[in-house]
């Protein structure tokens, strides 16, 4: 019971545990958390330890300051390094991912070696974002397809391209998701494209916008759907009361004729 309170979502203090499959999700959200916590801290990861310099007023230059001559200020600023390393990175990574890097002195070592390890080097870097740049240009829309899964999938290619330190504006998104709509939207594409400003329009108000056209079409799809069942029915209906009627007539005839018949033996 104790450990519960500790688990990823149970409390803020913990960073989001390290995820080796979903590598680019976990930086992501691991960036956030860092910087929602302490600047300082992001910075002590990405570009190495703070040294233990301080400007002497005397000579105007910057020296290395000895423990004991630290003032409380640097000293706080120091106590960044290891706070980066134990209190966010060694806290997120599981004890196979700390066995990897335990070796590593610094922050920034620790995280360098996470990047090569699971993003890869420059060269495995770059072979990825030219897929991903690839699958983002290629990228079309279902006739059938909905908006929400269109853009679940469309968001997967945008933000792992921004985790890559690629990406692209949020004009050309926009632009890209409304030319990859399918040929039945064009008509609200066309009304989208004279009614809004596309340079300026948020990837997330166009979802949102399109989405709600979608339930129109979806509401208008049911009530046509329900009036053609309607007319169906009535039109069975009626073709049954005829062929009854037809019935109905064809055994009078029958009767008559056979009534005739009858008659016509007791003269013979």
């Amino acid at each position: 019971m104790e450990s519960e309170k500790y688990l990823e979502g149970k409390s803020m203090q913990r960073p989001p545990l390290f995820e080796s499959d979903g590598f680019i999700y976990w930086k992501n959200r691991f960036e956030t958390y860092v910087k929602s916590k302490d600047l300082d801290l992001w910075h002590v990861i990405t570009d190495g330890d703070f040294p233990p310099i301080q400007n002497n007023p005397e000579t105007k230059k910057d020296e290395v300051v000895p423990f004991h001559k630290q003032n409380n200020n640097l000293k706080k600023k120091l106590a960044k390094n290891n706070e980066a390393k134990m209190g966010v990175i060694y806290n997120a990574l599981p004890r196979k991912e700390y066995e990897r890097i335990f070796m590593c002195q610094t922050a920034k070592e620790f995280w360098d070696t996470l990047l090569i390890t699971h993003q890869g080097n420059n060269q495995v870097k770059a072979n990825k974002i030219d897929l991903l740049v690839q699958q983002y240009e290629q990228f079309t829309i279902l006739e059938e397809e909905s908006i929400d899964n269109a853009f679940a999938k469309f968001n997967t290619i945008i933000t792992s391209l921004k985790a890559l330190d690629e990406g692209f504006s949020s004009k050309n998104c926009v632009r890209k998701f409304l030319r990859a709509l399918h040929p039945k939207w064009r008509a609200k594409v066309t009304a989208i494209e004279e009614s809004k400003n596309l340079t300026t329009l948020p990837l997330d108000e166009l979802i949102g916008n399109l989405k709600v056209y979608e339930e129109v079409i979806k509401k208008d799809f049911e009530t046509v759907k329900g009036k053609k069942e309607q007319s169906r029915s009535l039109a069975l209906k009626v073709k049954k009361e005829v062929s009854d009627e037809d019935s109905s007539s064809f055994d009078s005839e029958d009767e008559e004729y056979a009534m005739a018949r009858k008659r016509i033996q007791e003269i013979l």
